[in-house]
């Protein structure tokens, strides 16, 4: 997101239509260098958590759970730092795309303090989940930055 261009924007809602259960210590999916990425009505892709928290281009991530594919229902736009709820609960904050699938599908990767798979949240086909904007950046067109600590990008 760019503070000085981006304002609100709509919240996407998804649904799950496969579940996965399994977990990696060494993925190798690479950070692509797009903060943003589009999703059209109708698109399936796949979410994957990760305690990774690099975000530059080409970063590699390597632990990594799977949550599952899931079809979104309107069209709109992901951005790095969005919040990833499933119903009420927060999973995590989107870090950013891999697109070793594409043009199949992204695995949009979810920075979570766990990575946790389809599994471990219980998940089940039709389960509604939502990207959403986060509020500091609806409110003030801020807060989608990433900022340098140490060695280690962090999210806001």
């Amino acid at each position: 997101m760019n503070p000085e261009e981006d304002g609100p924007k709509r919240t996407l809602t998804a649904r799950v239509v496969k579940v996965l259960v399994h977990h990696r210590h060494e993925r190798g999916m690479s950070l692509e260098p797009h903060a943003s990425r589009c999703v059209r009505a109708g698109d399936v892709h796949e979410l994957v958590t990760t305690d990774h928290v690099e975000t530059e281009s080409g970063a590699r991530i390597d632990r990594v759970a799977f949550l599952g594919f899931a079809e979104f229902d309107r069209g709109g736009v992901i951005d790095r730092g969005d919040r990833l709820r499933i119903g009420d609960h927060f999973v995590g904050t989107v870090l950013g795309f891999d697109a070793c699938h594409f043009p199949n599908h992204y695995n949009i990767l979810i920075h979570a303090e766990t990575p946790l798979s389809g599994r471990d949240l219980e998940l089940q086909p039709e389960t509604e989940l939502s990207f959403a904007q986060h509020p500091e950046s609806a409110a003030s067109g801020v807060g989608l930055s990433s900022h340098r600590r140490g060695s280690e990008a962090v999210l806001l």
